[in-house]
This record gives structure tokens, sequence and C-alpha cells, in this order.
């Protein structure tokens, strides 16, 4: 057979591009010949000279290294090795950490004391910190301005959201209205056509202005008139309707229990005549024409 093209080997199976590539029939280029990988092994030998090269014979105290496993866990009271402990769990894989660093401490403390070496931090010690006071200061009044910024923004929020609360509450009371007054006009339409003859919208609009008076007037005695009103109330009266107040009434008319026959002739002690007022000006009222022309005639 002679040589393949590109097409014919990518419809070939597996073991026919062997016997192909055996038989020298395949293309330059197609296929790279890959040397075999060194296998790694563990120079355990090697490992342990290297170790012993860099290694110083120093005492524990220069040194201070300690390699423990973790502590016991007081819930199970048995010390978690390293298979059991999941490294994909973060709460587990801490917890271990800190469960080692405690096995540490309780190992190296006595040892510490018993070599007379200090483990508490004095009194007086300072230590100086990475930062300085100034550096410490402009990150302290950057944290400050974000969080005064944050609590600007939330204000703002919520006052973004009352307005569109209080705007949507006002649409639907004046679409409430509206409606209303639409369903009124039809109802008297209705009633003007003589397609209906029922006024029920009448009673509604009343009972609704029965309402808010109502509750206007429970406002207006819960809340109470200020001390200014109180006082003005109590020097000059508490006003009030003064148009009609003296006009009669059926009960009025009725009840005659007052009424004084003397009084009503003008007949009663202090009365002048008809019409006249009464007392000493009665009595120096001018006589009228003809009464002067009879008293000149007799006076003839």
């Amino acid at each position: 057979r002679g040589s393949f093209s590109d097409s014919e080997d990518s419809s070939l199976s597996d073991s026919e591009l062997q016997e192909a590539f055996a038989k020298g029939a395949l293309k330059p280029g197609l296929n790279v010949v890959l040397e075999e990988r060194p296998k790694r092994r563990n120079d355990t030998d090697g490992l342990k000279q290297c170790l012993a090269e860099f290694r110083q014979q120093l005492p524990w105290v220069e040194r201070l290294d300690v390699t423990l496993g973790p502590v016991t866990d007081p819930v199970s009271q048995s010390a978690s090795t390293s298979d059991a402990v999941d490294p994909e769990n973060d709460f587990q894989r801490e917890m271990s950490f800190y469960r080692q660093a405690q096995a540490a401490v309780l190992e190296a403390l006595p040892r510490l004391r018993k070599l007379q070496v200090p483990t508490r931090r004095p009194d007086d010690y300072f230590a100086e910190m990475a930062k300085s006071d100034q550096q410490m200061q402009k990150i302290r009044q950057k944290l400050k301005s974000k969080q005064e910024a944050m609590e600007r923004s939330e204000k703002a929020k919520q006052l973004r959201a009352m307005r569109k609360y209080g705007k949507k509450v006002q649409v639907e009371i004046l679409q409430r209205r509206q409606k209303e007054k639409k369903n009124m006009l039809n109802a008297v339409k209705k009633y003007q056509k003589g397609l209906s003859d029922k006024l029920d919208f009448l009673d509604e609009e009343q009972t609704s202005s029965q309402g808010n008076k109502k509750g206007s007037a429970n406002q207006r005695t819960k809340k109470g008139p200020n001390a200014k009103r109180r006082y003005k109330n109590q020097k000059f009266g508490f006003g009030g309707k003064k148009k009609g107040s003296k006009w009669n009434t059926k009960e009025s008319f009725n009840d005659v229990s007052s009424f004084q026959s003397k009084v009503a002739h003008n007949k009663g002690p202090g009365k002048g005549g008809r019409g006249g007022k009464g007392g000493k000006k009665a009595l120096n009222k001018r006589p009228g024409k003809r009464a002067r022309q009879k008293m000149k005639n007799r006076a003839r």
C-alpha cells in the first residue's frame, strides 16, 4: 500500500494505524515518537547524606524545634490522625492545626521552664509596631469615612423607599377617589335618564361625609385646644354660630308659659302709651298737630 492521506488516517482504527506505522506507510510529521520518561526514585541514602551535611549540632534552646502530632480531642478523647482529616473541610483542617500547636506548647513550655527561659512578656515590654501611628491614623480615618459614606447611602436608600411608598399611597388614594366620583356620576346619569330609581349613592356620600366629620371631631376632642385658644375662649366666649340663633322653632312657638299680657299690651308699670317707651319720657312727649290746634282755639 502507498502512503495514507489525512482523511484516511482519521477514518482508520488504532490497530490499522499501528500496522501502517510498522510498515512505514504513514506520512512523516503525523506521529511524534516520545522518549520514555525517566522513572522517579526515592533516593533515601542521598537525602540522608544531604541532611548530614547541612545539619548543625546545636542545643535545643537555640533551635526550639518541636515535632508532634495533634493533641487529644477533649470531645472524642482520641488524637485525630492526618488521614482522618478531610483537607477540603476548612473547619477540620484549621482545628487539626490548632490542636497540633497546642501539643507543641504543652511539650515546649516545661522544657523552657526547666532551662529557666522566660516565657511571659514583662509588663514594661515595648514592641515597635510594623506600621507607624500616622499610618494607622490614616487607615482609621479612611475606615471612618467609609462607614459614614455607607450610613449616608443607607439613609438615602431609606428616604427613597419612603418617598416611593408615599407616592404609591397617594396614587392609590387619587385613583380610589376618581373611581368613586365616576361611579357617582354614572349613578346620577342613570337616575336622570330614568334607568334607575335608587338613590343609594346619596346615602353613601352622606355616610362618608359624616364619617369624616366624626373622625375630625374625635381628633379634635382627643387633641384639644391649645393654651392660647383656651384663654380666648375664657375671655371672649366660645364663639359659634350667631346668625339665626334667635329664630323660632316649633317647640318655642307652642310654649306660652312665659307669656305676659300686660307686658305684651304695654300696660305694665313704667310703660307709656301705644308704641311708647314708658317712664318720664312718655309724659314729656309733644302732643300732635290737632291737639295743638284745639289747645290754641281754647286759649282764644
